[in-house]
This record gives C-alpha cells, structure tokens and sequence, in this order.
C-alpha cells in the first residue's frame, strides 16, 4: 500500500471551497451563477495548492519511510507475532511498524546479552577447572626439578601424583571436547535396536573395582531380554556411564547402586539409584548446567570433571528425551530417561551386544 496525497486533496480542497462559497452567499449581490464561478475557482485552486504541498513536503516523504519500512517488516517482522490490521493513519501505520521493529530488535540484543554472559561465565568455569590440575601437577614437577628427584621414594610418590592430576586434566578436555561437538552437530547419533540390560552389565564392569574399594554394591533389578530400545549403543552407554559414576560417586559407603527398567508397550524407562546424599531441592533445576556443582569443596574431593550431567542432557536431547530427577536429601536420588521400545529378537540380540562390546 501506497499512501496518495490526491484524495486528501480533494476533500480538503471540497470544504476550502464550500465554506468559500458558503461566505460569499451572505452578501445579497451576489448571485447563483457568481457563486457556482466561485465555487469551481476555490476549489480548483485549493485542490492545486493543497495536492503540491501534500505531495512534495509530506507524502512524498511518508511513502519513502514506509517502502523502507515495508523491506524491513519483510525481512525482520515475520519472526514476531502476527500485526494487528494497518490503521487508515498513515502515521500511525509506520509508528507502529517502527516500533515492532525496534521491539524485535531489543529481543535480539538482549538474547546477545544472555549469551555474552553465559559465554564469559564458560570461559570462567572452563578456566578455574584447568587451573587445579596444571598447578597440581606444576607443583609435584617443580618440586622434583628443585632436587626431590634424587630421593627415589618422593620422586615415584610426586610423579604418580603428576600423573593423577594430568590424567584429570585429560579427562576434562575430553568431556569438554565431547559436549562441543554434541553441540555443533559433529557427533551424529546411530540409531538401532539395543538391549539396556546387557549395556548396563558392561557399564557395571568397569566400576566393580571402584564399587569394591568402598563397599557399594552394583545391582541391575528386572527386565532382562526386554528392555530393547531403538538408540544410539555408543552414546547411550555413555549416558549410563556417567549416571552410574554420579551414583557411586555421591553414595554412602556399603550402600547399593541399583539399575531398573520399566518396560511398557511403547516405552523403557531406565532408573538408576543410589542411596547416598541426595540433592536439595533448590539446585535439582540446575544440576545439568555444565559446571555446576552443589557443593563445590566437597564435588572436588570426590573428584569429576562437572560437566557429566551436562553431558547426558545434551546426548537426551539428541534422542528426543530428558532426564528427570527425584531426590531427597539424605536418602538418596534417582535419575530416570525414557527411550521407544522395540520387541526383542531372541536370534540375533545376544550377538549384537557382543558386537558392541568388541567395538566399543
């Protein structure tokens, strides 16, 4: 739409003109015709003046701002809502577009400021988990470099200790490494038939020694042979990877860790338990930041990179699910996700999951 100067013209023009001949009728010595003359003369003349004023200092300009304005609204207003009709205003038409415009635009600027917080909150975090490995393992170095090495006890007690800090470190650039790439897409997820049975007895293999060592019995309860799932083996098993060392990490000594599955028609439900500390309400929200630790002296003892829960979400996301979180200080927590079932197939079940567990 164009806004045209001609019919404004004319209506201003028609009562310059009426009230022209209107003033002109009270005088008795004018007649009719002179009128009509008048009439015809006021209004052409008032049509002329009014239509080159409008259309050279105002319309003009108006129908400038709002073709600019209409290749904005195309390119930008299309991600608001839907506008309310144009008012016949064409000031107001513009005011408003301008202001969606500029309203959309302060949207834009203020998700730029969440991110630029969130961005240098990252690098903060990211930072300060670099630096308690490097200056570990820098200390135990330059010790030995200061004459420790000659003293062949302390030198294999520092460098076993360097070992452990730089092993941490390696750790957390993997996990770092890992969620980056869930995050720009370059880990794509290969989805297929698999058994969250079998994939938590491997998972449970690697943590029976660390289980040992503190008393914690690793137990899988049900649903053996039916908890078959249509998903990803590898980043699944890394998912119950990091559930179960999250479980074993925050238990009580001699206490279980337990692995259960509700299996339904459609669904398989994976729980896994632990009766350990649990988790205050007001940080079960935000346990799966990256980072985020609830008691931050005490996630360090226990050790962990902070980014494991971070991790499952985003490999849950990936597989158009979540994870949930019940937990009551002191009693323990459990984390639970739910994945589409598929009816198992007794033939060539058994041979996948040793398949995977060669490759993997």
């Amino acid at each position: 739409m164009v806004y045209s100067s001609r019919g404004l013209a004319l209506l201003l023009a028609f009562c310059i003109a009426f009230i022209t001949t209107l003033f002109l009728s009270l005088f008795r010595s004018i007649d009719v015709s002179a009128l009509l003359v008048a009439f015809v003369i006021s209004f052409s003349v008032s049509y002329l003046l009014i239509f080159v004023v409008l259309e050279f200092l105002i319309f003009r300009e108006i129908n400038k701002v709002y073709k600019l304005v209409t290749k904005l609204k195309k390119k930008e207003l299309s991600k608001l809502d839907k506008q309310k009709p144009s008012s016949l205003n064409p000031l107001k038409t513009i005011n408003e577009d301008i202001f969606s415009f500029a309203e959309l635009k302060q949207k834009e600027i203020d998700e730029l400021k969440k991110i630029e917080a969130f961005r240098r909150e990252f690098i903060a975090d990211v930072s300060h988990e670099l630096k308690t490995p490097i200056f570990a393992a820098q200390g135990f170095v330059h010790t030995l470099l200061d004459g420790a090495v000659n003293d062949k006890t302390v030198r294999t007690k520092f460098l076993k200790k360097a070992a452990k800090s730089l092993d941490g470190l390696d750790v957390l650039v993997q996990d770092l490494l890992t969620l980056s790439h869930i995050e720009t897409g370059q880990i794509k997820m290969h989805f297929e038939s698999i058994d969250m049975y079998k994939l938590t007895e491997e998972v449970f293999e690697q943590f029976e020694e660390k289980g040992e060592k503190r008393s914690i019995r690793l137990r899988l309860e049900g649903a053996e042979n039916k908890a078959i799932v249509y998903a990803d083996w590898q980043r699944i098993s890394q998912v119950m990877t990091n559930l179960i060392s999250n479980a074993i990490k925050h238990s009580h000594d001699d206490s279980d860790v337990v692995v259960s599955f509700d299996v339904s028609k459609k669904n398989v439900v994976t729980h896994v338990r632990d009766f350990g500390e649990g988790i205050p309400t007001e940080h079960q929200t935000r346990i799966f930041e990256r980072f985020y630790r609830v008691d931050k002296s005490r996630s360090r003892e226990k050790g962990g990179t902070g980014l494991g829960l971070a991790i499952v979400k985003h490999i849950l996301d990936g597989h158009n699910t979540r994870a949930e979180v019940v937990s009551v200080p002191a009693k323990g927590s459990t984390f639970s996700f739910k994945l589409p079932r598929i009816k198992p197939e007794p033939a060539d079940s058994g041979d996948k999951n040793d398949h995977h567990k060669n490759d993997h």
